[in-house]
């Protein structure tokens, strides 16, 4: 197993037929000066995949956040669960190492605004996503990833984090290369962002990402990052530590598929 997580850019590979892949991971972030009085944001998120048939699998994620302010502020602290994602994501290009041609995969999301507006853990819109992946192997141990996406309808934030708008487009994405240096190790870096030209708190996300996982035994990974950023839709800089596995039935009946490699980006 060779999720994407800690990355925010997807990979092209899917969850294995009837297996159940969770992903929990926590991250940190320290906020842009603009987002004042919002300070620091924590977001714990869970993901579960469940694969299908036919190269789909079906996701469903979310995140209880933990937004903390300068004190006096009218709202203080805010914690409760965020705006769940649901999503499809279809791998109809599985591609190979031993060819040119890279895999290709879209997926489709539909963020539900279950987040209290009024203490900034939703955006109390419902947002709908399509994105498109390619994913190449530049070699056995080295593989790049491409993502490009269109919220067509809403916007990227995950509590005061991501693009917001009241209603409109916002264009995401991403690359990624990822590098096994050993059969438990891999490390990668990749660079995300997304723009809109709608008037909202947030217009532009730029952001860069360095870490990896840790195979703790088959089926399991722990996954780490450190993470930077530019504009006010980013964190200035924040840590993810996080679990991504097969549940145990999952394993003894197969392993995901070379799931070589994001926002919702997470986030989305």
């Amino acid at each position: 197993m060779t999720a994407q997580q800690p990355f925010l850019t997807d990979d092209a590979a899917v969850t294995d037929k009837g297996v159940v892949h969770v992903e929990v991971f926590n991250e940190l972030d320290r906020l842009q000066v603009l987002q004042f009085p919002n300070l620091r944001q924590n977001t714990l998120n869970f993901k579960v995949n469940y694969g299908l048939p036919h190269g789909l699998e079906i996701d469903f994620d979310v995140p209880v956040l933990g937004i903390f302010r300068a004190p006096g502020g009218p709202l203080g602290n805010s914690k409760g669960i965020g705006d769940t994602n649901l999503g499809l994501k279809w791998n109809f290009l599985p591609g190979s190492e031993k060819t040119r041609a890279p895999a290709l995969a879209v997926t489709f999301y539909v963020e539900l605004p279950t987040g209290d507006v009024s203490k900034e853990l939703g955006s109390g819109l419902r947002d709908y996503a399509l994105n498109f992946i390619a994913q190449k192997h530049w070699s056995d141990k080295t593989r790049i990833t491409c993502n490009t996406g269109l919220v067509f309808s809403g916007n990227t934030s995950t509590g005061v984090i991501g693009i917001q708008n009241t209603r409109g487009r916002v264009w995401t994405g991403g690359v990624s290369v990822l590098h096994d240096f050993h059969p438990r190790w891999t490390f990668g870096a990749e660079v995300y962002g997304g723009y809109t030209s709608n008037d909202g708190l947030a217009k532009s996300q730029l952001q860069a990402m360095v870490g990896g996982k840790f195979t703790i035994r088959e089926g399991m990974t722990f996954d780490f990052g450190v993470a930077g950023g530019k504009f006010v839709a980013s964190p200035r800089i924040g840590g993810l530590v996080g679990v991504s596995m097969d549940l145990p039935a999952a394993v003894k009946s197969g392993k995901k598929t070379s799931k070589p490699a994001a926002a919702n980006p997470r986030g989305s």
